[in-house]
């Protein structure tokens, strides 16, 4: 009885330290559900008789709870989806992105906001990353292919999953929910513009990976200055989407506006893709 209680608390702490110390979760379970079949194969007093059993199912069924949360979390299903910018592909996890509204990442220093950011700017040939609430885009330099890239980016994205990481480091950081907010101080004209932003451009936008951000609404001129992020953002086809589609509804609709543009580059963006540039022509060398 001595004997077979001490293996029992032996094989308990064991459970409890492994799985605390090693990141590889699955081989650690293996390795106990195997010590828990020796145990169980051999010689069991009859004085022990049925609490021993008893033990044993309850230990059991534990490392059968621990081996579903764990298995879950390292498999993931991530489908992929093209966008109209060859370079830019979205990535849909299955599981929750953003809690609400988008960001971009267009450099290195920018993605230090998010861990899967910044993961996913450690695979060469990654030049931009956006989240939007339910998936991923990621856009690639010229010179390197999505068949290179994407087993890479799955990865990535799984090891985040399984880390159960916050998606930012802020929570509260977020590009465009509070760019399309509707405010007390708005006038009428662009709380109309916001309003069919979010409603009616928006959501098509998302489809293809990318996103949009009111920037400011010109009075004078009657021009509104738009952020395309995401797939969008460098799309060749950006142009006629922001001309041919959002400039149309919006002159539409809305009288007042005469016109809409893309915004240019802030200049933390330049400075970060400078600094790209510079670090891939050393390295090309």
């Amino acid at each position: 009885m001595q004997v077979v209680t001490r293996r029992l608390g032996r094989l308990s702490r064991r459970m409890i330290y492994q799985m605390e110390e090693y990141s590889d979760k699955t081989r650690v379970l293996s390795s106990i559900a195997g010590s828990i079949g020796c145990l169980e194969r051999e010689a069991v007093p009859a004085c022990v008789g049925r609490g021993f059993r008893n033990i044993m199912t309850e230990t059991k069924q534990s490392l059968a709870r621990l081996d579903s949360q764990y298995t879950s979390k390292r498999t993931m299903f991530i489908q992929t989806q093209n966008t109209p910018n060859p370079t830019s592909l979205m990535f849909i996890p299955g599981k929750p992105v953003m809690e609400s509204g988008s960001m971009n990442f267009s450099s290195a220093r920018e993605s230090m906001a998010s861990p899967l950011a910044k993961k996913l700017f450690l695979i060469d040939g990654v030049q931009q990353v956006f989240f939007a609430t339910d998936f991923i885009t990621v856009s690639k330099s010229d010179d390197h292919s999505w068949s290179t890239l994407k087993p890479e980016i799955f990865a990535a994205i799984t090891e985040f999953y399984a880390a159960d990481e916050p998606i930012m480091y802020d929570a509260s950081q977020s590009s465009s929910s509070a760019d399309m907010t509707i405010q007390d101080d708005d006038s009428e004209v662009v709380a109309m513009i916001k309003e069919l932003l979010e409603t009616r451009i928006r959501p098509a936008v998302q489809e293809d990976g990318g996103d949009i951000v009111f920037c400011e609404f010109d009075e004078d001129c009657g021009v509104v200055t738009l952020k395309m992020m995401g797939a969008c953002s460098g799309c060749p086809s950006s142009s006629i989407t922001l001309k041919s589609g959002i400039e149309n509804m919006l002159m539409h609709y809305i009288p007042e506006v005469k016109g809409v543009v893309e915004a240019d580059p802030d200049e933390a963006e330049l400075e970060g893709e400078k600094a790209f540039q510079k670090l891939e022509s050393h390295l090309s060398h």
